[in-house]
């Protein structure tokens, strides 16, 4: 058995931080996942985790890490196991998921072979119950951060003066995408306000380079802010975001950010209704990136075959097969070429990604059984993020539902609650998902589908 390499990087951010180990358990609790999960962090756990006989915390802990320290889990040191990836996803395929046994009692234990001694979903139900606990005050905070977002958004005061760090703001926008991509959607809210005024500032007040990158971030920013709104269904709001984006990347100079901007804007219009109008702009917007790029890098093919697959699901909402398959062959060809599914530019594309919009686009045409067939063929490892991963089990679930097959998509949409529970309790479409099965379940999976509904507060 081989000795435990220690976590130095875990011990040397909590001496930086002059916190004791008790202090730092004390505080991990305090967070607003120890509170929502009643965690028992003490100063065992952190000698064991920094003596590195604990790899990979459970969830709970590493969310309470991560917001304690704003660092990620692989950032603090810790190694995700074989059973224990990144994601909190231990099978690899949607049938694995599907056909997984009913929910098990988890037993509780940390890293290697204790960490997982449950079924795959048996957390869920726990987990989500736990984070819509006393969902009245959750719903006014959430509702309170939109209307800060509102604000921030219509704020056209001058900016004040004062010193602008564009390396803090770097790492704030960056901080704002992976939380959006975890689906840590409540934090993203609410650090997005102070962050929009803040660069606006920088673009008000920087010049020469320093002004082109303070708009590339802003063009980031309002990225972000945009696919949150779109989340909740804000049209209005999204859509002034959206453009924001455009008009920033725009004033950066810079092709790549132009392209990346030009993605939010057609996920806005077809979300408005406007899908010949997004297929347009996504066609266009990659083509004139196709002629601008003789030695595509791995940025470029990325952003390139992220604006065919918006093209390829906004022509499927016209009805036009032909133009769908033509956009999604040729982003398959640009995955191709990147050989692997990254996250470059934000945008987690890939070969496998090109799968899940197959998915999406095979359920706009009704074809669930093309849709489950597809999402077979998904590797879920290789999704580089949570949002992505999230986004192919609930299109799934809702394949398994048209082919009346309830217990399988109730599973997976269970399997979407443990990845990511913001993803099901903040989003209105997922919500409505889970009263679809509830209302058409049948005699056998009713019961079940009854007591996962009365956890998120829905009702048939």
């Amino acid at each position: 058995m081989p000795e435990p390499t220690p976590n130095v990087r875990l011990r040397n951010w909590r001496q930086k931080a002059d916190l004791t180990r008790a202090e730092m358990a004390k505080m991990a609790n305090l967070t607003k996942s120890g509170i929502r999960y009643n965690l028992a962090c003490d100063e065992e756990r952190i000698r064991r985790w920094e003596a590195g006989e604990v790899t990979w915390p459970r969830e709970p802990y590493r969310l309470a890490l991560t917001e304690l320290t704003h660092l990620d889990p692989e950032d603090l040191g810790f190694v995700p196991t074989k059973r224990t990836r990144t994601s909190g996803i231990s099978p690899t395929t949607v049938d694995s998921i599907a056909n997984a046994p009913r929910p098990a009692k988890l037993v509780e234990g940390e890293g290697g072979d204790d960490v997982r001694r449950r079924e795959f979903v048996g957390l869920t139900g726990a987990a989500l119950f736990s984070a819509v606990i006393g969902s009245p005050a959750a719903a006014e905070a959430k509702d309170f951060n939109i209307e800060k977002l509102a604000t921030a958004l219509v704020d056209y005061s001058t900016p004040a003066d004062g010193p602008i760090n564009l390396e803090s703001l770097a790492s704030a926008v960056s901080t704002a995408k992976r939380n959006y991509q975890a689906c840590r959607y409540e934090q993203v809210t609410a650090a997005l306000p102070a962050l929009l005024r803040k660069l606006r500032a920088g673009c008000a007040l920087l010049h020469g380079d320093d002004l082109l990158r303070a708009h590339v971030l802003t063009a980031e920013a309002y990225h972000v802010t945009a696919s949150i709104l779109l989340k909740q269904e804000d049209k209005g709001l999204a859509w002034l975001a959206a453009d924001r984006s455009v008009q920033a990347a725009h004033a950066s100079q810079s092709p790549l950010m132009i392209g990346s901007s030009s993605r939010i804007i057609t996920h806005a219009l077809m979300d408005g209704g406007h899908h010949r109008a997004a297929t347009d702009a996504a066609r266009g917007a990659a083509e004139r990136m196709d002629a601008d790029l003789a030695n595509p890098s791995p940025d470029d093919l990325s952003i390139y075959g992220s604006l065919l697959l918006r093209g390829a699901v906004a022509a499927a909402s016209t009805g036009s097969r032909h133009n769908t398959a033509e956009l999604l062959d040729e982003a398959a060809e640009a995955g191709t070429r990147l050989g692997h599914d990254g996250n470059h530019m934000w945008t987690a594309f890939g070969p496998n990604n090109v799968l899940c919009h197959r998915v999406n686009v095979a359920l706009r045409f009704g074809d669930a059984g093309t849709a489950i067939d597809y999402a077979r063929q998904v590797e879920l490892d290789k999704l580089p993020i949570n949002e992505r991963k999230a986004t192919l089990l609930l299109d799934t679930s809702r394949a398994f539902l048209m082919w009346n097959q309830h217990d399988k998509a109730l599973h997976i949409l269970r399997a979407a609650g443990e990845l990511a529970p913001e993803e099901i309790t903040g989003r209105p479409a997922a919500l409505r998902l889970v009263r679809d099965i509830l209302a058409t379940a049948p005699i056998s999976v009713r019961r079940e589908a009854r007591e996962y509904a009365a956890t998120l507060g829905v009702s048939a």
